[in-house]
């Protein structure tokens, strides 16, 4: 339990409080006494109470009445009540009011403890729903799609649109356009909210790797598989699965996925039990799916399958009217983690900004601002705080992909080519910056 459980006991023998409340101070419970109710009532009005223990036959207001105003008082307390005099009767209407339980004198200690542990139980579990409430309530905040542009509210009337249905859908957009954020509005703003939202990112494992991840494996089915292991597909039961960078998948796995999104059930690996789960599928890439399928590198029934809904993310610098209102989120979010004091922007750099492409998007935008918040010393950022020598204004890159290259070429030749670190900048994996390295064959300079 994350807290010390307390209760109060209401009782006007003073040999029962004073046994009761060395019982459960001895359990480890935070434990007060009142000799009435009009005492108990008045120590509710100040201070809660996880549980109340209380006799039914006191002098003035008995505890059925006691019971009915502690509902009113603290409607969360757990009430339960004593009795020597233990009928139907009086148990029905405590358990009528709202009474959890009711135990009869003389009450054997052990039983006692039990009931109080199981009412124990039930506050911690309601402490832990409201947790959970919470974190959902947090995801289902949207504030971090922040923009005002043409290009966003479409993109959020479409979330809005789609999240209430069980379609699979395909995010689409340039790396760092904010596609998993995207997933997670979706997820969030869904019916299946309330279950996982589980994350692959296909690109930075291999076939094999990701075959059990997706799957799971037994224990035995391969060298180092020394448990049974469930896979992703099997933890996103009732929730929803986020399969990024979808087009690097290999033609096998294609073949397996398109299966297991007909049938919704699969096997594990090195398994021969049918596991069926209830999932549904958002995917993301950066590259165009329907020319993958044209040059046969992608399962035409498979892209079908996924592109029932697809959500195209526009690269930022086709709105540059939301740079403002990113920058401002950026400084006040990376002022806060650095506990900085709030600074401000000055206009020729906010300006600068609006006119620079940004081939990284809004993750190279973020960069840029914590960078500029790291290194700047004043109490506003400066065009010299930004690292923006190279601006791509008027460039003459036709396709993403040659923005693409020419960005990653410039972190990679920024960090000196440590993988490690440039993976980091460009927020991937090492796997996947490999990947893109030999895609664009790209070398360090001689």
């Amino acid at each position: 339990m994350s807290k010390k459980i307390s209760i109060l006991i209401v009782d006007d023998e003073d040999s029962v409080r004073d046994s009761l409340y060395n019982w459960f101070i001895e359990d480890g419970y935070r434990v007060e006494c009142a000799e009435n109710a009009k005492k108990a009532l008045q120590i509710l009005e100040s201070e809660d109470f996880d549980i109340v223990l209380a006799d039914i036959k006191m002098p003035g207001m008995d505890g059925l009445e006691m019971l009915r105003r502690i509902k009113t008082l603290r409607k969360d307390s757990i009430v339960i009540v004593m009795t020597a005099f233990a009928t139907v009767d009086t148990a029905v209407q405590a358990l009528k009011d709202g009474a959890f339980d009711y135990v009869t004198k003389p009450f054997d200690p052990d039983d006692l403890s039990h009931l109080i542990r199981n009412a124990s139980k039930l506050i911690s579990l309601a402490e832990e729903n409201e947790v959970l409430r919470e974190k959902v309530v947090a995801l289902d905040n949207t504030e971090d799609l922040i923009g005002n542009s043409e290009a966003m509210r479409l993109v959020l009337k479409e979330v809005e649109s789609v999240a209430q249905s069980n379609s699979s859908v395909i995010i689409t957009g340039e790396s760092g356009t904010g596609k998993e954020l995207i997933a997670k509005v979706i997820h969030a703003n869904s019916p299946r909210k309330y279950f996982p939202f589980v994350i692959v990112h296909c690109g930075a494992l291999s076939e094999s790797l990701l075959e059990s991840e997706l799957f799971g494996h037994e224990k035995g089915a391969f060298t180092g598989a020394m448990y049974n292991r469930k896979g992703r597909f099997e933890m996103a039961d009732s929730g929803s699965i986020f399969l990024d960078e979808i087009s690097t998948i290999s033609t096998k796995m294609q073949v397996e996925l398109l299966r297991v999104l007909q049938s919704k059930s699969f096997v594990r690996v090195g398994g021969n039990k049918e596991i069926t789960s209830d999932f549904r599928v958002i995917c993301a890439t950066n590259r165009d799916l329907k020319s993958m399928v044209d040059e046969g590198s992608f399962r035409e029934d498979l892209y079908y399958r996924l592109n029932v809904v697809n959500i195209n993310i526009p690269p930022l610098r086709e709105r540059t009217d939301d740079i403002p209102l990113l920058v401002d989120y950026f400084i006040k979010k990376y002022c806060t983690s650095m506990n900085r004091p709030p600074i401000s922007i000055d206009p020729a750099a906010l300006q600068r900004l609006q006119e620079f492409k940004f081939p990284g998007n809004i993750r190279e935008l973020e960069n840029m601002i914590e960078r500029a918040i790291v290194i700047g010393n004043g109490r506003k950022i400066t065009l010299k705080d930004l690292p923006l020598e190279k601006n791509v204004v008027g460039s003459s890159f036709e396709s993403l992909d040659d923005l693409e290259k020419n960005h990653i070429h410039q972190i990679l030749t920024k960090y000196s080519w440590n993988i490690s670190r440039a993976a980091k900048a460009l927020d991937v994996d090492r796997v996947t910056l490999y990947n893109k390295i030999k895609k664009y064959d790209l070398k360090p300079a001689l």
